[in-house]
């Protein structure tokens, strides 16, 4: 067994001892804890058998994904096909997750409660635009949502290099939160955020200059300013631009992306909206302590094992303003008390970000190192797992 096998497997141990130690508290949590606001955690449903022929699509689309990734495919294919079917599997790990629950599985909001007003403006969009039917809304949010991969994989081909972002393919388009990217719109904001740090990485590239440079950075902060109205935390994955434009050394793109980002947040102030009055509003009587650390134990579940071989890395990727950006996010929102349960939805914007060192070198400018199949088996089956179990909440 090589090291790099014996360091994945020691990895897969450490996320498997933290998942059990967080369920365990979760344990405690339900059974001591003053009450919770859901009945279930850390997610919100309920238990029971959810077994069937659908069950199968998830194990079939999770063996294709690893078995073309074990062959190296994605290695030598053509980067545009490398997106296309990057997008086309995350699409269809999604949509066998989701298909275990039946039509159910992929019926759209209705309505999305909450103080940002971006859901109900995109929920009135497309009922306007003659799109009603619950399941052809959660259909066309599917699909969208799928947009993520192709988007951080742009971005990491950009920040940490090709063949990291080509082995970084199966960790993203098999990623456990897929569970809740069907017909999330959640999932948009997911989006945004991803085209946010794409167009951010594609303006700060040493290839770009003068206009092309500023005209990116502005695109970056408007779809960064598109994506604070459907959520508080979003703003702070701006962190993530600020280190990358200070990595490489084009801090002027600070400014232009700092403008993109207010005209979203000044056209909503003088429609009467006021960003910092619907954060406040946002605080929910919940147990902050016992949230945030349930919070964390959904943050390991979601994003699989592949977040501990990213944390171990960290310092070893020219990635890791994406890192910083996202962590700084999930910290932000314990700490302010925002992360009271619902964030398997709420940090969708932010899962794909903290795995990208998983495909990092094993030290800093070393060799390229396999991807981390392993752990995203072990990854996929958590999912497959949690799906057989956990109906979704009436």
């Amino acid at each position: 067994m090589t090291s790099e096998a014996r360091v994945t497997r020691w990895d897969l141990f450490v996320w498997l001892a933290l998942a059990a130690t967080g369920l365990a508290f979760t344990w405690l949590a339900v059974r001591f804890a003053s009450p919770l606001g859901t009945d279930a955690a850390p997610f919100l449903g309920t238990y029971r058998s959810n077994v069937g022929p659908a069950s199968l699509v998830a194990p079939a689309v999770a063996a294709t994904v690893l078995t073309v990734a074990a062959r190296g495919w994605w290695d030598r294919a053509p980067w545009p096909i490398v997106l296309l079917t990057g997008y086309l599997a995350g699409l269809m790990w999604t949509f066998a997750l989701a298909v275990v629950n039946g039509e159910r599985g992929l019926y759209g909001p209705a309505n999305h409660p909450g103080e940002p007003p971006g859901p109900a403006l995109v929920l009135r969009w497309i009922h306007r635009a003659g799109v009603t039917d619950p399941l052809a809304v959660g259909l066309l949010l599917t699909a969208v949502g799928a947009l993520v991969v192709p988007l951080v994989l742009a971005a990491v081909r950009n920040g940490c290099g090709d063949l990291e972002a080509r082995r970084y393919l199966p960790v993203v388009a098999l990623a456990p939160y897929a569970i809740w990217m069907a017909a999330s719109l959640d999932a948009l904001v997911a989006v945004l955020v991803a085209a946010m740090v794409t167009a951010g990485a594609w303006a700060s590239d040493h290839r770009r200059t003068g206009p092309k440079a500023g005209l990116g950075a502005v695109t970056a902060g408007l779809l960064l300013g598109v994506a604070a109205m459907f959520s508080f935390a979003v703003p702070w994955m701006g962190f993530s631009l600020v280190c990358l434009y200070f990595a490489r050394r084009r801090a002027a793109l600070n400014f232009f992306t700092g403008l993109g980002a207010l005209v979203p947040v000044g056209v909503a102030q003088l429609l009467g909206f006021r960003w910092v009055d619907g954060l406040l509003a946002a605080q929910r009587e919940r147990p902050v302590i016992w949230w945030g650390v349930i919070s964390l134990l959904v943050l390991l579940l979601a994003a699989g094992p592949a977040l501990v071989a990213s944390l171990r890395k960290m310092r070893n990727t020219p990635g890791w303003p994406y890192l910083i950006g996202s962590g700084a996010a999930i910290l932000s929102t314990v700490l302010a008390g925002l992360a009271r349960g619902g964030v398997e939805h709420a940090w969708l914007t932010f899962f794909p970000w903290l795995t990208v060192a998983a495909t990092a070198p094993a030290r800093q400018a070393g060799p390229p190192v396999p991807g981390p199949l392993l752990l995203v088996g072990a990854g996929a089956a958590t999912s497959i797992v949690i799906r057989a179990i956990l109906v979704p909440a009436s």
